[in-house]
């Protein structure tokens, strides 16, 4: 099969599109033909600095697609069903290998690119707003990265669930877009200090929660934005600056906390709640009642080029891949 591979970390250069080994169907997995797949964050984390975990390595964790065998162990029937699956790696592939449980049924009438898009950004933005956020009627949250595909689906959570949606975007063109998705309070970080203009927009008072894929010195900055037992999810390292030092004692005067979140890790861990809702954001994707921001899709043997649009903080929703 065709896939998109590296042997070494580094930049989008380390891409290569090779034929390498079909992989075999396990007896506790499923064998997917891969049509879409979405370029998510970890997707870039792992080329600069992740674990390979085979040479040459196929990135790769969200894709949608249609299951093509199933092992003697699996349940149920799933040959032939189109499906959207979280897995290990090797996503950037024409076959991947994924397990039932972490994979869905696309419902009818939803395109297979915008299910492609769906799990991992969807669910975790309905956990930082909701199980992990505390997210209330009438409160009013932050979400850093609005353009992102974590941060249009929690626009758009926070809005349907009565909250004041404040967001970060790098320009004012992305956040006029983002106004349709539910925003009330944009904020152009290039521009403004988000600290000082949610102190504007709350007389004071700072919002209740932050939903922060940034992380690093931004972190600590959100903190700063918090009000009186404010909460603070974090969720992500976009700003490559994990190292930078959080002093906790920025949470002392106003009693405020930070909660880290990872979906990979809470899928498993909570996995009868987690994949319900998952399958709910399917199924309000495929009514209409959300949406999925795609900003463009490329071909698989264009991962190099896609990976550089990402970074350049120019994409304005998802960007996928298709073999």
């Amino acid at each position: 099969m065709k896939a998109a591979v590296y042997h070494q970390n580094g930049g989008p250069e380390v891409f290569s599109y090779a034929d390498v080994a079909d992989p075999a169907c396990p007896d506790d997995g499923l064998l997917i033909e891969v049509e879409v797949i979405s370029v998510e964050g970890g997707d870039l984390v792992n080329r600069e600095f992740g674990a390979l975990t085979s040479i040459p390595h196929v990135v790769g964790y969200q894709c949608s697609g249609v299951v093509r065998q199933q092992g003697a162990l699996v349940s149920g029937h799933w040959v032939g069903k189109r499906v959207v699956s979280i897995t290990a790696s090797g996503a950037y592939a024409e076959l991947v290998v994924a397990s039932p449980s972490q994979t869905w049924v696309v419902p009818d009438g939803l395109a297979m690119g915008l299910a492609a898009a769906i799990p991992v950004a969807f669910g975790t933005a309905s956990e930082c707003l909701f199980a992990f956020g505390g997210l209330k009627a009438g409160e009013r949250v932050l979400i850093h990265a609005g353009a992102g595909a974590v941060g249009l689906a929690a626009i758009q959570l926070a809005k349907r669930a009565g909250a004041i949606v404040f967001a970060t975007a790098s320009s004012n063109e992305r956040l006029d877009r983002l106004r349709e998705y539910g925003l009330d309070v944009p904020i152009n970080y290039a521009a403004d200090d988000f600290v000082e203009r949610v102190k504007e927009e709350t007389n004071g008072r700072g919002v209740e929660l932050v939903i922060d894929s940034v992380g690093g010195a931004n972190l600590t900055r959100s903190v700063a934005a918090l009000a009186y037992r404010g909460r603070a999810v974090f969720v992500g390292i976009a700003g490559r600056d994990p190292g930078a030092g959080f002093d906790p004692l920025c949470l002392w005067e106003r009693c405020n906390s930070v909660q880290g979140f990872f979906f990979p890790s809470a899928l498993p861990a909570e996995h009868q709640r987690c994949y319900a809702v998952v399958a709910g954001m399917l199924k309000g994707v495929a009514a209409g009642d959300l949406h999925v921001v795609i900003d463009r899709t490329l071909a698989l043997r264009d991962a190099g080029e896609a990976h550089r649009h990402v970074m350049s903080r120019q994409a304005f929703g998802r960007v996928l891949l298709r073999p």
